[in-house]
């Protein structure tokens, strides 16, 4: 904060309170904040919250209850940090924008940025514990992958592939978070909503899924085909294999993420079908499933050793079929670790 010259760094239940201090308040319509000066930390505390927050932290609290509302607390916590001149706050991108407005009220003469310069830079970089928690949830997500395709045949629809990958889950101590099953054409939408549609014999299914144990999550896309491929899959898988392998060579400390962007659709353009892959490379996954940094065409982001994101292109046709296989990474010094160990061959169900 002193090298970036803010004053004050206000945070919402969410991500950022949960990474700084480990802490999960209940949030409702009720401002709850953390306010941290320079010299003062200090939480905007319902009193209805106040008994269950002081289970997960001995920070102090300035309280008010919903007969007083939060004025006159917020006001003790600014002289407590001694920001009531802050001349530079930095708000919380992610907490609610009435939140944000008291906050802004109560320092009008402030300029606010949101936190890319300080709890977001520091959250780009994973340290050793942080990169156990992802390294064990991506094994979980192989074994949940690899338990879905165990059990997979013609005839299930998407929900019932979907319940398989809850239930590995489940049985593997994880909590489930998502799931994309996309099977034949409904595989060319990149966040097709997995619903009856019946897997049947020559369908290519995209397989994306996650969990979340220790408080950081997976994120892992595979595919598997339901007896003989479609005409032309193996063409295209080939080029979406080609697309990764060219992103994490690209990606090295120093650079900047686009460049990793650049060159997984650089593979695919040249191959003829750049129209065909229509997101982003890449997303940060940390706390949150994602975050920064993003492997879009524009990031100028600079990578550095730690970040973790993945790596995920895609080509998907219209009424046909839709290829992504996604890695997460995290940078090291010499390039990209690969945390999963699945190999992107995709998977033949009988």
């Amino acid at each position: 904060m002193s090298t970036q010259t803010i004053d004050f760094v206000v945070l919402g239940p969410g991500a950022h309170m949960a990474w700084l201090l480990n802490v999960w308040p209940h949030a409702d319509e009720r401002p709850l904040l953390v306010g941290v000066s320079q010299t003062y930390i200090g939480f905007l505390m319902p009193s209805l919250e106040a008994d269950s927050a002081r289970k997960q932290t001995d920070l102090p609290f300035h309280t008010w209850a919903d007969d007083q509302g939060p004025q006159q607390a917020l006001n003790d916590l600014l002289k407590a940090a001694k920001v009531t001149d802050a001349k530079s706050i930095a708000l919380d991108e992610s907490m609610r924008a009435d939140f944000a407005a008291l906050v802004q009220a109560a320092l009008p003469d402030a300029r606010y940025q949101f936190s890319e310069t300080t709890t977001s830079a520091l959250r780009l970089c994973k340290d050793d514990q942080e990169y156990k928690a992802l390294k064990h949830n991506a094994h979980i997500a192989d074994v949940a992958m690899q338990s879905a395709w165990s059990k997979m045949r013609p005839g299930l629809t998407e929900n019932d592939v979907a319940a398989l990958i809850r239930d590995a889950f489940k049985q593997l101590d994880a909590s489930p978070l998502f799931h994309i099953i996309g099977a034949g054409r409904n595989g060319a939408f990149p966040h097709h909503h997995t619903g009856e549609t019946v897997l049947q014999t020559g369908d290519a299914v995209v397989m994306d899924l996650g969990c979340s144990t220790r408080g950081y999550p997976s994120d892992i896309t595979r595919m598997a085909l339901i007896g003989e491929p479609p005409p032309g899959y193996a063409e295209v898988h080939a080029i979406v294999e080609q697309a990764v392998q060219a992103a994490l060579n690209a990606a090295k400390p120093g650079v900047k993420a686009h460049t990793v962007d650049d060159a997984a659709r650089q593979v695919i353009d040249d191959a003829g079908y750049g129209e065909y892959f229509m997101h982003r490379t890449g997303h940060g996954i940390g706390v949150e499933i994602h975050e920064p940094p993003y492997i879009t065409a524009s990031s100028q982001t600079v990578l550095a050793s730690g970040m973790v994101f993945s790596i995920e292109p895609g080509i998907y046709l219209p009424e046909r079929f839709g290829i992504r296989l996604e890695e997460i990474v995290i940078l090291r010094d010499n390039g990209p670790e690969i945390l999963s160990a699945l190999p992107r061959d995709a998977r033949l169900i009988s």
